[in-house]
């Protein structure tokens, strides 16, 4: 029987979701929490990476299991065994064949910036203080969905066979002293996101143009994007699924 497991968690204290040899992972923490719960080694197939430092509101991931699980029970036990920076929210039986990265047709991720100092989002959001030109850069991501390949804000050194990504939505919104970035995408590239948040920025204080962003995706050069901003303001807030 293969279950979907659904989850949340805070990235402040893991270096991501990937199992990592020498550092402590969500992926990790997940295994052996299952594992122990169910008396039996489990592994979870995530439904994508996220980086050290980055947060999840909603993540999936599946595994195998022989029997029916009592998700109530199994839930509570396992809410009650997990450290308090991850919560699952729910256990759903699925189809053998179905897949929680592969079957994924839709995520959406936020970016947060605080424009104010709040020690209560030190590692929920990034601080940055200078005046930006919201207007100019939301026109700026809505450009994003004329194009395809966006290999001028991938990681540099990362195996993929394409870096063709369809956005269907990109768009800056604000609440008095924070701004949250929202994109949705069918798939995205290793440092996307911070690397499209870092050229909006750019953007923002008026460095660099429309123009000059629209030459950007099109050279495919990541040396002409922005920078990467930092990873706690990211997170994982949507993964669609055509049977969920």
């Amino acid at each position: 029987m293969r279950y979907f497991i659904k989850l949340a968690y805070s990235g402040t204290h893991y270096h991501g979701w990937q199992y990592q040899p020498n550092a402590t992972s969500v992926q990790e923490t997940m295994n052996k929490a299952v594992s122990t719960l169910l008396n039996t080694e489990i592994n979870l197939m995530g439904a994508g990476r996220t980086d050290t430092g980055v947060h999840a509101t909603q993540m999936y991931a599946h595994f195998d299991f022989e029997r029916t699980i009592d998700v109530p029970t199994i839930m509570h036990k396992l809410n009650s065994y997990l450290p308090k920076d991850i919560a699952v929210q729910d256990i759903i039986l699925v189809n053998d064949e179905a897949h929680a990265r592969f079957d994924a047709i839709k995520r959406t991720y936020e970016y947060h910036i605080n424009t104010s100092k709040n020690p209560f989002l030190q590692e929920q959001s990034w601080h940055f203080h200078q005046p930006l030109d919201i207007a100019l850069m939301n026109e700026a991501a809505n450009l994003l969905l004329n194009h395809i390949n966006f290999q001028c804000f991938s990681k540099v050194n990362t195996d993929v066979n394409t870096f063709d990504c369809t956005i269907y939505q990109a768009q800056w919104n604000q609440d008095n002293e924070k701004l949250i970035f929202i994109i949705s995408a069918n798939r995205f590239l290793r440092n996307m996101v911070r690397a499209i948040v870092g050229t909006l920025v750019n953007i923002g204080l008026h460095k660099i143009t429309l123009n000059d962003f629209e030459s950007i995706i099109e050279s495919k050069n990541r040396d002409r994007a922005g920078f990467s901003v930092p990873a706690h303001g990211l997170y994982l807030t949507e993964i669609e699924y055509d049977y969920l």
